[in-house]
Formats: C-alpha cells, sequence, structure tokens
C-alpha cells in the first residue's frame, strides 16, 4: 500500500518512524530517506545507532529558501534516486520518503516522478509498502495513494514562542 502523511499539523514524520518501529518488530527492513534534513536529528541518531534492520539517508541540509540552488536540486535528484532503488529492488519491505511532498512544493522534485515512482511500486513484483510525507500533498498524490492522513494544526505551542526542543521536535 501507498501511505501520504500531509497537513499542517505536527507528526508527519513521527508516524513514518512510528510505522517504522512496527515494521521492525516484525522482522522488515526499511529503508528511510530524509529530503531536506542533514542527519543531525534524535530520529537519525536512533534509527542508525539501534536498529540495524533501518537504512538511513539524508538528502539535504535544510530550509531553501527562494529559488533553489542548482546543488540543493542535485541533492533531492541523488535522494529520490536512492529511494526509488530502494523501493524497486526488492530489499526492503517499508520504503519512506521523508518530507518528499515539500521537496515537490519547494521545485526540488518534479511532482509527477513521485506519482511515477507510485505507479511503478504497485507494478513490482515484490511491492513494498511506500509511505510519503511533507505539507501540501497535491490531488495527484492524493488520488494516487491507498492511505492518506491529514495533520491538522489545531494549536501548537510555538505559535507561544517556544523553540524546537531536541527529542520532541528534533
Amino acid at each position: 500500500m501507498v501511505h501520504i502523511y500531509t497537513g499542517d499539523g505536527k507528526g508527519k514524520t513521527t508516524a513514518a518512524l512510528g510505522l517504522t518501529l512496527r515494521a521492525c518488530g516484525a522482522g522488515m527492513r526499511v529503508y528511510f530517506a530524509q529530503f531536506l534534513k542533514s542527519g543531525d536529528t534524535s530520529e537519525a541518531r536512533c534509527l542508525t545507532q539501534r536498529f540495524p534492520d533501518v537504512t538511513l539517508e539524508c538528502f539535504g541540509g535544510g530550509f531553501v529558501i527562494g529559488a533553489p540552488t542548482p546543488e540543493q536540486i542535485e541533492t533531492a535528484r541523488a535522494g529520490f534516486d536512492a529511494a526509488s532503488k530502494a523501493a524497486l529492488g526488492g530489499e526492503y519491505d517499508l520504503v519512506v520518503l521523508d518530507e518528499a511532498i515539500v521537496a515537490v512544493s519547494l521545485k526540488l522534485l518534479p511532482e509527477e516522478e513521485l506519482v511515477d515512482l507510485i505507479e511503478r511500486v504497485r507494478d513490482y513484483p515484490k511491492q513494498p509498502e511506500l509511505v510519503m510525507t511533507g505539507r501540501g500533498a497535491s490531488r495527484k498524490l492524493i488520488d494516487a495513494a491507498d492511505l492518506v492522513t491529514e495533520m491538522r494544526n489545531v494549536k501548537h505551542y510555538y505559535e507561544e514562542g517556544i523553540a524546537a526542543r531536541r527529542g520532541i521536535e528534533f
């Protein structure tokens, strides 16, 4: 199945990490690609240090302000190529493209390539579970997925000036 976790609320990456934990508990192999993230997060440290059945790769160094640079586009492309290879290689049972939807909205990746990957995975004989996260999923991505969860921001302490905290937000 293909999952999309989207919306303006907190919890998209956290939901993908929860599914990763569940998959590991069932003996599944997981490929977790993080777009726009450098790997300096609590979840990255935990996954690489404590979960041998998870392959984590990070493709990016943070926020993209204004038009993306050729280097940022190249990094996102490398991430998408690696994630596509993982999804179609038969080695992994779960493949996560964390923040790939944001990479599309920032013009780092073409949306059509995410939709095409969904279609190719469906045609693949050893189809892995595929997860994509990020704010702003388009109707096209939503229609292509089997499961879509929208996180909705009702209230967040960030609005009161509380900064992101290690172990909670990163």
